[in-house]
């Protein structure tokens, strides 16, 4: 099916009366739109995703976490942002709409693009970044393949949703430099590419406000900056005064608070204007309109094997191979093995929440190994309770790992220690497991540890007891087949890293505002999140943002960088797999500015392209980089600001791993803000029109014309060039007020007409 783009207005909100269009911005009941049958406008369902569809099974209008219908469970955001290849996540989109078709589901609640501020983070698991580049340019994929077959979507939680502390009320308190740089940018690029149907706004305030009620959020940035053209709706329950999120910008309320009163009343008395509801209704309309090819198919059914195979590929290419000493890995198919870890027969394939679906399948590691006809030893070693260590558990995986060639450890974090609801208070993954790999590793050093965590997790404690680590996330469903694959060499590990994995959790910079106090949060860190950070500030990590391991190996080479424009610019090089073992590599660019006016990361990424390669192929590759690619913003212009100077292209691996790096000059945008008295004398000599102006000020004045500056005066210049010029009396008396008016006067005469 393809994507429904009519315009189709049938039927017109015109055709509606007042109580009509008031019931059209709120839900019919947990889980649908509001139908008016008689006016040909069906309740179509909205229900949740984001990796996969958890629709609850019976009674569909209550909410039902537990109970849904069989679905495929895709690998969540947590290894899906991990494989760095858009095309994958957008073939998932195309298969998640498959069963929404299949279900009747007109709208699937995501993808969550919200940062990963903080990995700590209770949700990080259904987040795709602590970058919003990568973040975006991922997870318009799943936006891309799920309307590509008439189903929509809702990117959410617009915006600052990043912990789960107090996410119900908190207030946000961030800068507009780092709401543009960080936090907008996701949505910004998705909205502006794909146009995703719904947006779903968060439940927390920003910078006071509820996102619900935030006209500056949900109109003049999202709909008159950015061009959206779909529909708003709530996050369940955060809509708090129905008439003043509807002059927001709020098209749908849900669930249903049934209140329609207060917006047919306030519309009565001037309090919503009749536009503005009628916008908010006929949007809903324009909703139902798009979505009425895919929700008119009769007894559709999607191929469940076909999509298993689908999250079994993505599964594959979500795992990060972070550490393979000795080329342990892969093993050897006559290997005798040892698994170790109760998440080899119980997997830990998703988060918790309102994400929590029923596969169609699940296939843990020992299933695969089964399938597989690989003869192992299996001892669970461990709980998955918040329990003390069982001896008898340690004593037997001893001895099945002290009897093995190799050990696969299958570690990491049981469902109690994190979820959506609640965030974490460590980094630390429980410590009965670790204890289990001390004594395992004193009875057989060839110790490969599996780690299965929705975020993050302390490595340096332990790693050095391991010769191989591999970061496998959540998987999905199929996850047990992708890890028997890696293990034996099937499938070539590519994923990389989309968050940093850093020593110590104190060495983030947001745990000085984490999770904040009295209901609010400071994020004083700015735009320093994540390797902007670390990087910047050349802070030691376990494993820095971009990294991964391969069983090949690749050279990168003839790096060019060519302008384009005045502020663009083009990247290629030469990838090359110079080992006998086809794999793929993930070529990432990241901008260095040079001296700038504000504090910038000393890098950022701006560009990837993942390359897949036989053995000795190579490939070119190409990368455009845009104005924004170079851009800050900047709260002087209330604008995104290019600087004219030098800036770094950096080819690298990983924010750490530069393979090459070129420079290049850009023009800059030329902005510049008008000159005034509480100009300093340093920025009016940078000015393009000031600068002159200045120049001329201290020739007149060595002409005797006007008073003169002092000059070769290192202490009289330092306090010039900070002070407003209308303080050049405290140093120079009556002299300095002439010399004050002198450039205002003739940069009135510079610029007549122009501000």
């Amino acid at each position: 099916m393809s994507e429904q783009t009519s315009s189709s207005t049938y039927p017109s909100v015109n055709d509606l009366s007042l109580e009509e269009k008031a019931s059209l911005t709120s839900g019919g009941d947990a889980w649908h739109l509001q139908p008016i049958e008689e006016r040909g406008i069906p309740g179509y369902m909205i229900t949740d995703g984001p990796h996969g569809l958890r629709k609850t099974a019976g009674d569909t209008g209550a909410i039902d976490l537990e109970h849904t219908v069989p679905a495929t469970c895709f690998p969540p955001a947590a290894g899906m942002s991990s494989t760095w290849n858009p095309e994958l996540v957008e073939e998932v989109g195309q298969a998640m709409a498959e069963e929404c078709i299949q279900e009747k589901v007109a709208v699937i609640l995501g993808p969550g693009v919200n940062i990963k501020r903080n990995p700590l983070g209770g949700r990080c698991f259904e987040y795709w970044s602590e970058d919003p580049y990568l973040a975006g340019h991922e997870a318009v994929g799943i936006v891309k393949g799920v309307q590509s077959k008439g189903v929509g979507t809702s990117l959410k939680h617009f915006a600052v949703n990043n912990q789960e502390t107090d996410r119900l009320r908190i207030d946000a308190r961030v800068s507009q430099r780092a709401l543009r740089e960080i936090y907008l940018p996701a949505f910004e690029h998705i909205v502006k590419t794909a146009q995703p149907w719904t947006v779903m706004c968060a439940y927390n305030r920003i910078n006071g406000v509820y996102a619900a009620q935030n006209r500056w959020l949900l109109t003049d940035v999202l709909r008159k900056e950015w061009g959206f053209k779909g529909i708003v709706m709530s996050d369940w329950g955060a809509d708090h005064d129905r008439v003043a999120s509807l002059n927001a910008g709020l098209n749908l309320e849900m669930p249903p608070s049934f209140t329609d009163d207060q917006i047919v009343s306030a519309a009565r008395d001037g309090r919503i204007s009749p536009k503005q509801l009628d916008d908010m209704a006929q949007g809903m309309i324009g909703l139902v309109n798009k979505t009425r090819q895919a929700m008119s198919v009769e007894d559709y059914r999607f191929d469940a094997q076909v999509h298993d195979d689908i999250a079994r590929r993505a599964a594959a290419e979500s795992m990060v191979l972070l550490k393979n000493d000795e080329h342990i890995l892969p093993l050897s198919k006559n290997a005798r093995v040892a698994v170790i870890g109760e998440f080899a027969r119980t997997p830990r394939y998703q988060g918790g929440g309102s994400s929590h679906i029923t596969p169609t399948q699940l296939t843990s590691l020992l299933d695969a190994l089964q399938q597989r006809g690989i003869e192992y030893d299996f001892a669970p070693g461990f709980t998955l309770e918040d329990g003390e260590q069982e001896q008898s558990l340690v004593d037997e995986a001893v001895n099945i790992a002290s009897k093995a060639d190799a050990v696969v450890m299958c570690l990491g974090l049981p469902e109690y220690a994190e979820s959506e609801g609640f965030d974490r208070t460590s980094l630390d993954i429980p410590a009965k497991q670790l204890e289990l790999l001390s004594k395992v590793r004193e009875s057989n050093a060839n110790v490969v540890v599996l780690l299965s965590n929705g975020s993050v997790v302390s490595l340096t404690p332990w790693q050095d007891q391991a010769k191989a680590v591999v970061e496998t996330w959540l998987l999905g469903q199929s996850g047990g087949g992708a890890i028997a694959d890696m293990l034996f060499g099937d499938v070539n590990p590519s994923g990389k890293l989309s968050q940093t994995i850093p020593l110590n959790i104190l060495d983030d910079p947001s745990m000085l505002n984490w999770p904040g106090e009295e209901g609010h949060v400071d994020y004083g860190e700015g735009v320093f999140v994540g390797y902007r950070y670390y990087d910047t500030y050349a802070k030691e990590v376990a494993y820095p943002f971009g990294f991964g391991l391969s069983y090949s190996d690749f050279s990168i080479d003839n790096v060019s960088v060519e302008r384009t424009g005045a502020n663009t610019a083009c990247v290629r090089a030469t990838v090359t797999n110079v080992s006998q073992t086809a794999g793929a590599q993930t070529v990432q660019i990241y901008v260095a500015p040079g001296r700038s006016e504000v504090a910038r990361p000393v890098h950022e990424l701006k560009g990837f392209a993942k390359v897949f390669l036989e053995a000795g192929e190579s490939k070119e590759i190409s990368i455009d980089l845009d104005e924004r690619a170079f851009a800050y913003w900047s709260e002087r212009f209330n604008d995104w600001h290019i600087e004219a100077g030098t800036y770094g292209i950096e080819v690298a691996t990983s924010s750490r791993d530069i393979v090459e790096r070129l420079d290049i000059e850009l023009e800059g945008d030329g902005k510049s803000l008008p000159l005034n008295e509480w100009s300093n004398m340093s920025e009016w000599r940078k000015d393009p029109v000031g600068g002159p102006i200045v120049k001329r000020m201290f020739e007149e004045g060595r002409d005797g014309r006007i008073p003169a500056l002092p000059e070769n005066n290192l202490g009289a210049e330092l306090f010039l060039d900070a002070m407003p010029i209308n303080s050049m009396s405290v140093l120079l008396g009556k002299d300095g007020k002439v010399l004050t008016q002198f450039l205002l006067d003739e940069y009135a005469k510079e610029t007549d007409g122009l501000h």
